[in-house]
């Protein structure tokens, strides 16, 4: 019998280039985040069960700002979008302003529940993904690592990639930091990474 998704009836809320644009700082949320073309859009929109509730661009590094979507009939329950950078060109005043701004966002936002670091499989634990884990490890928050495209590669060669990559972060972090292989194109994961989110997010 088909589990069914909480998140289906996610829903665009509101987009945040400033801390004055952030929802009330109540309830719960989940924050994704990857590097440029890790494919964060397609698993948000595989989480849900959407096709297009994430915008997935051709021109990687488009999403510029903190993207709200609520999670009705769940009152204050929020999936967080975070800007991906990488191959984006991006002028240095903002991203000074990104850093100022996620500096904060992590420090202080008390509805912050967990994160969610999108990897392409291929390619993981760039400065960026470890950076984010760290912010997530300061705050106490669970992290978890979301290696995408794990169809791009045999089945062996994925399952070894996820087990190096979970004996990195586990000598850094011990177990605050789950790992699962992950593939938007064919739902590989998909329960997996529900079940986990649902949990941070109690509903």
């Amino acid at each position: 019998m088909a589990v069914p998704n909480p998140f289906n009836r996610a829903d665009y809320l509101l987009a945040a280039h400033t801390h004055r644009q952030l929802p009330p700082d109540g309830g719960r949320e989940v924050a994704f985040a990857g590097r440029s073309n890790a494919g964060k859009s397609s698993a948000l929109n595989a989480l849900c069960g959407r096709n297009a509730l994430a915008r997935v661009s051709k021109t990687p590094g488009r999403t510029q700002q903190l993207v709200y979507f609520g999670l009705p009939p769940h009152e204050g329950k929020y999936l967080v979008d975070l800007p991906g950078y990488g191959y984006a060109k991006v002028p240095q005043d903002l991203q000074a302003h990104w850093q100022a701004f996620l500096d904060g966002y992590f420090g202080s936002r008390g509805a912050l529940a967990g994160l969610v670091v999108v990897m392409d499989i291929r390619h993981p634990l760039k400065d960026y993904d470890r950076s984010m884990i760290g912010y997530a490890m300061r705050r106490g928050l669970p992290a978890h690592a979301l290696l995408t495209k794990a169809d791009k590669l045999s089945r062996g060669a994925a399952m070894n990639t996820v087990q190096a990559v979970r004996k990195d972060l586990s000598a850094t972090y011990g177990d605050s930091v789950s790992v699962q292989g992950f593939s938007g194109e064919t739902k590989q994961g998909v329960d997996e990474l529900r079940a986990i989110v649902a949990g941070w997010l109690e509903i």
